[in-house]
């Protein structure tokens, strides 16, 4: 390990749309921040395949080339982007430390915090492929459902956000099937009765997909009702997955304010942690929303933050 310490005025650790946004901005502010893209350049957008919402691609647009296009913006601003990821933190003092791949550490006037949050899955065979290819498979019926209007979908969850989900696949989407994995939903009540209430929507109890039937794309799943241990065959054309999101978030622990589920606190309008100089954007931070649009809006706020920060500080 070498015992160089590399110091720089803004370090980005991450680089879905909010770290290359944060990026951009910071660059184009003559702050000369430094990114470092971490285990999955360009974030979760890199495992999807078409997307339509983003405003600026009236076609659409592959998340992957998306993603090159965000990072090749924010290297023409002068953004320094490295590869490499954040393996330990020192926020004990100022000027805060990160290493970097257990080899070099970087010490940072200002920390901009990008590092996103995973989608948890099932851990069934042929998800992850059908997830990555387009194949069906989503973590996010916002962003996928209008592929698949007028068509019969499945959704496992029992949450808020499953329900809210299932509602919202149920406004374009034939029928939608939810599995529920126990006899109840953890959802609030109101939730609930949204969902039941919804003709469109028919919900299994102790249920679980036992197999995803698919050659390229979803065509049906197998349910598997596990108190009377059957097996129901389901044409579908999609499968959602909405059993929640792990924040990227575990290095920071000791140091910075979580809630519950380990999504960083910030400050009510700005992207401000509980340590004075450190900002978080994008999704490790944001559990409600959760778009490539507002993760990047995120990421331009921490910028802003952070020059003002340095300007008061008499650092820029």
């Amino acid at each position: 390990m070498s015992n160089e310490i590399e110091k720089v005025k803004v370090l980005i650790i991450g680089s879905g749309p909010a770290g290359y946004t944060a990026a951009i901005y910071a660059s184009r502010a003559n702050l000369h921040p430094v990114l470092y893209q971490g285990l999955q350049p360009g974030g979760q957008l890199t495992i999807t395949t078409e997307v339509e919402n983003y405003p600026g691609y009236p076609e659409g647009v592959m998340g992957p080339k998306m993603m090159v296009d965000f990072e090749e913006q924010a290297k023409r601003m002068g953004a320094d982007i490295r590869w490499g990821y954040a393996t330990k933190v020192d926020f004990s003092e100022r000027p805060y430390k990160v290493e970097i791949d257990e080899e070099k550490w970087i010490a940072a006037d200002a920390i901009i915090i990008s590092t996103g949050a995973s989608a948890k899955w099932l851990g069934i065979p042929d998800e992850e492929r059908l997830a990555t290819t387009g194949g069906g498979v989503s973590a996010c019926a916002v962003c996928d459902g209008a592929f698949f209007k007028g068509k019969e979908v499945a959704i496992v969850g029992a949450g808020d956000t499953a329900c809210e989900e299932a509602v919202y696949l149920s406004k374009m989407c034939s029928k939608v099937h939810m599995l529920v994995r126990s006899e109840k939903m953890r959802a609030s009540m109101v939730m609930q009765e949204r969902v039941l209430a919804n003709d469109k929507i028919q919900v299994y109890w102790n249920a679980e997909v036992d197999k995803i039937e698919a050659g390229e794309k979803v065509t049906a799943i197998v349910i598997k009702d596990k108190k009377e241990n059957t097996l129901t065959h389901v044409p579908v054309s999609a499968l959602f997955v909405a059993i929640g999101h792990k924040p990227n978030s575990d290095i920071f622990k000791p140091f910075i304010d979580m809630d519950e589920v380990g999504y960083i606190i910030t400050e009510p309008g700005t992207t401000k942690t509980n340590l004075e100089g450190v900002f978080a954007s994008g999704d490790v931070q944001d559990k409600n929303y959760r778009q490539a649009v507002t993760a990047a809006g995120s990421g331009c706020m921490a910028a802003l933050d952070a020059e003002r920060y340095l300007s008061d500080k008499g650092l820029h």
